[in-house]
């Protein structure tokens, strides 16, 4: 999240512009007479930068270097595919001597390290060929374990070869299972289709399959050094927290088309997580989302060009070249085959698209109850453009979008911030103001512990009426910020998950070049480095707490760990002085939370919700696969029989109408597609348990039984 403090820059980065200033006497001249080693440069500007800069510094002492040793074998084999007991051996004299090789800018661990996986990689290339030569017994009873948290490193070659041969064999497995149901469906739609064998269902897998291995290990010899040099920088610097990160000179090119809101893809965020790419958001409006074919949470097993008869399998990739074949122009399709949060196992096709900003802007949809009329505003992010504040961003739309549902006189507003991942500060801060008279809105504790409070300095209210806001696990960062801020003003109801991300940190991002003149080791990349924490203005962090939801509405991913309290290193929580602030109560704010909780408790869905987000934390903690083809099929059509008790979530339809309303200030009719999105949408929206609830929170709110009013303060 890009901040914008410009007024405080000069004195807050005092620090950086004296080192850049120094690095160009020392490095300036260091260029012109010698060639010192980059690594150990990178080394020496990034550990500065994170000891003056990041805003709670860890110690770099043997219990870091042993944390740093860990995650970077886990960085580079967490799959155990390479190294071997003996290796992990080798390296042990290093457990904790790191925090002394960033100390002296040295690179042994890295060049030991490096040049072992090199050798196994080599040693693996040479004899997986041979473990496909011949069909697989699929009768022989024997188990496979990818628990790769609690297994140890083969002890030797043999056992090794041993763990890639099953692996093999399990991608063989699931193909034949899922390739002869899709023969008996072919076979029922027509008599004369003659079945293909499994004989050549198995050999068609193990061909495909070392298709797959040829293209990974030309993916790997493709890699740079410098490439695997960037892992191990970011196995030092995630020991300060998850959000600190360094990019490489292609990373943070990737990153700057990112931030510009425009790129040809498919429109989803990816994240690597025990050793799976899983699909973490869907980018609204992007290809996926039109599809509607991918889920937060899917897996991407294998991925598949157009032009390609075979599947690359990206489950051992890094996750930038995973991303890079996802990737592609527009109008090109891709196939990937994925894994489905409940289990199951399909392929599916994407044309990818031009994916832009404008697609994530603030909409709003009529609510139409025999009630009266109720108004929803999803906002995706907190999307700004930096150049000119005025011209476009989120605060300024939903203002927009709120004036626009008050001349349809609806008597409350849904603000729907679930999967909104955060954003501009400056556009919460505003934002908050349209519901609140004037006050505090969050307090924002920098490196140095300097504190400053943001303010809410206009005293007018766009919307004073019933206010509902809809959380869940991922809400994060500014979105947390706006939702905390309305529950300590009592302005809103907070509905949804137990509570929202945790993410209560700022980010900056820092050229390294900027550290050094001359240009003789060409670009450095980028630190993006935690500067700053959030705080409510109650006094209480965000960070791992998240905002707690007033009234919690269960969903399939109650069970998983995904919030910042699940990740490695996050900043603690603290509290600091609160703000003073003036809370004033919404009409029947007590009772609407109270029938709310009697509602739900009483409702059939959300028990079986709750049963699948169960469900699917036990799938996805299940790390033990049958490899005989009876014992391996028995136990996926038990899960596909279970799964489908779920299918009544499916047919769940609200009792409203709902009318989508073009953008708020559009002088243009909007065109075909996007009638077309929205009509879509609108449809989402009547199998939403949770817009259906949260109307009913307003119905309550905006009841005129004064006999259940509670004045306001």
């Amino acid at each position: 999240m890009k901040k914008i403090f410009k007024i405080t820059f000069f004195r807050k980065y005092i620090w950086l512009l004296v080192f850049i200033f120094c690095s160009a006497l020392i490095y300036g001249v260091a260029l012109k007479d010698q060639d010192p080693n980059k690594d150990k440069l990178l080394i020496e500007i990034i550990s500065y930068v994170i000891k003056r800069g990041h805003y709670d510094p860890r110690e770099i002492n043997d219990s870091f270097s042993e944390n740093v040793f860990m995650n970077y074998l886990e960085s580079l084999d967490g799959q155990h595919r390479f190294f071997l007991q003996s290796d992990i051996r080798s390296f042990e004299s290093f457990r904790f001597k790191i925090d002394d090789e960033i100390k002296n800018a040295q690179i042994n661990f890295f060049n030991l390290t490096f040049s072992k996986l090199k050798e196994r990689m080599k040693q693996v290339e040479g004899f997986y060929s041979e473990l496909l030569k011949k069909p697989f017994d699929f009768n022989i009873k024997e188990e496979i374990n990818l628990d790769f948290e609690s297994l140890p490193y083969a002890s030797s070659l043999d056992e090794l070869k041993t763990f890639w041969r099953k692996r093999f064999k399990l991608g063989v497995l699931e193909t034949l299972a899922a390739k002869k149901d899709e023969e008996i469906e072919k076979k029922k739609l027509d008599n004369t289709y003659e079945i293909i064998s499994d004989i050549e269902i198995e050999k068609k897998a193990r061909k495909d399959i070392e298709e797959n291995i040829n293209n990974l290990f030309e993916i790997y010899n493709d890699q740079k050094r410098k490439d695997w040099f960037s892992i191990y920088l970011n196995s030092i610097v995630l020991q300060f927290d998850p959000h600190t990160y360094y990019f490489a000179p292609r990373d943070k090119d990737r990153f700057d088309m990112t931030m510009s809101g425009k790129f040809e893809g498919i429109g989803a965020r990816l994240s690597k997580r025990n050793q799976r790419i899983k699909v973490v958001e869907i980018i609204s409006g992007g290809p996926v989302w039109r599809q509607d074919n991918l889920e937060v949470g899917d897996a991407i097993l294998k991925v598949r060009q157009e032009d390609q008869l075979e599947a690359i399998d990206i489950s051992g990739m890094v996750i930038d070249e995973a991303v890079k074949l996802i990737k592609g122009p527009k109008g090109t399709k891709v196939f990937l085959t994925i894994k489905r949060v409940e289990g199951n196992i399909e392929e599916i096709s994407i044309v990818r698209d031009v994916v832009e900003l404008e697609e994530t802007y603030a909409k709003s949809t009529l609510i139409k109850d025999i009630s009266g009329d109720y108004g929803l505003i999803e906002l995706p992010k907190f999307y700004i453009n930096f150049e000119n504040y005025n011209e476009r961003n989120a605060a300024v739309d939903v203002k927009k979008e709120l004036q626009q549902l008050k001349e349809k006189n609806v008597k409350g507003i849904i603000l729907d911030l679930r999967n909104n991942g955060g954003g501009s500060l400056k556009t919460v801060v505003d934002m908050t103001g349209y519901f609140i008279d004037k006050g505090p809105v969050v307090q924002v504790k920098s490196t140095g512990g300097r504190k400053e409070v943001l303010r809410d300095v206009d005293p007018s209210i766009v919307w004073s009426g019933p206010l509902v806001i809809l959380v869940n696990e991922f809400s994060a960062s500014a979105s947390e910020i706006i939702a905390a801020a309305l529950q300590d003003y009592k302005r809103a109801i907070i509905l949804g998950s137990e509570q929202t991300f945790g993410k209560g940190t700022v980010q900056n991002v820092i050229d390294l070049n900027k550290m050094i003149t001359g240009g003789t080791y060409g670009d450095l990349g980028a630190l993006k480095v935690t500067t700053d924490k959030f705080y409510r203005v109650n006094g209480k962090s965000t960070q791992l707490e998240g905002v707690k939801s007033d009234i919690i509405f269960p969903d399939r991913y109650a069970y998983v760990e995904m919030g910042e309290k699940d990740q490695d290193n996050p900043l603690s929580w603290d509290r600091i002085t609160p703000a003073i602030y003036k809370p004033s109560v919404m009409n029947n704010y007590d009772y609407a939370v109270e029938q709310s909780k009697k509602r739900l408790k009483e409702n059939p869905i959300v028990s079986l919700i709750d049963e699948q987000a169960l469900w699917v934390k036990r799938q996805q903690s299940d790390f033990s696969y049958f490899l005989d083809y009876d014992s391996f099929k028995t136990e996926m059509e038990s899960k596909k029989k279970y799964a489908k008790r779920f299918d009544k979530l499916s047919e769940f339809m609200a009792p409203f109408e709902f009318q989508w309303l073009p953008e708020a200030g559009q002088k243009t009719p909007p065109n075909d597609t996007t009638i077309e999105k929205r009509n879509r949408g609108v449809e989402s929206l009547k199998k939403d348990f949770y817009i259906t609830e949260a109307v009913r929170i307003l119905k309550d709110l905006s009841s005129l039984d004064s006999n259940r009013s509670i004045a306001k303060k």
